[in-house]
């Protein structure tokens, strides 16, 4: 059978509706949409690319939780309420895929707080670890 893993971040919003950040399942890593909240703080930037730049560094302690970083991400999924608010991510973005190159897709909806202004989600596959 194989093993089922939760990554929690510690955000009041996991336990409130009942989620997990990551969850792992074998070698696949799916990463819940993930917003620009400091979860240590709950705080969040106005910015739209400072709100990315910490979806992203969110992501990147579930990856790293998963035993996952970017370079192991296949797909990502980018959630906006403005489109307009995407181009200017797009730096940020692309220093973490530009390289990667993972399945994308974006889209213009609703997010959960007014504040929100992305959310990105992203699968990956964890690389074999020795021994596996």
């Amino acid at each position: 059978m194989t093993e089922r893993r939760a990554i929690l971040s510690g955000s009041t919003f996991e336990e409130q509706i009942g989620y997990a950040r990551a969850v792992v399942v074998g070698d696949a890593v799916h990463v819940s949409g993930t917003t620009g909240f400091d979860y240590r703080t709950m705080t969040i930037a106005d910015g739209v690319v400072e709100q990315a730049e910490q979806c992203l560094r969110n992501i990147g302690e579930a990856l790293a939780e998963a035993g996952c970083t970017f370079a192991d991400v296949v797909r990502v999924r980018y959630l906006l309420p403005e489109r307009a608010d995407f181009e200017p991510c797009w730096p940020v973005l692309r220093r973490y895929f530009g390289e990667v190159r993972p399945a994308a897709t974006m889209m213009v909806c609703g997010l959960a707080d007014p504040r929100m202004r992305i959310e990105i989600e992203v699968d990956a596959r964890r690389p074999a670890m020795e021994g596996e």
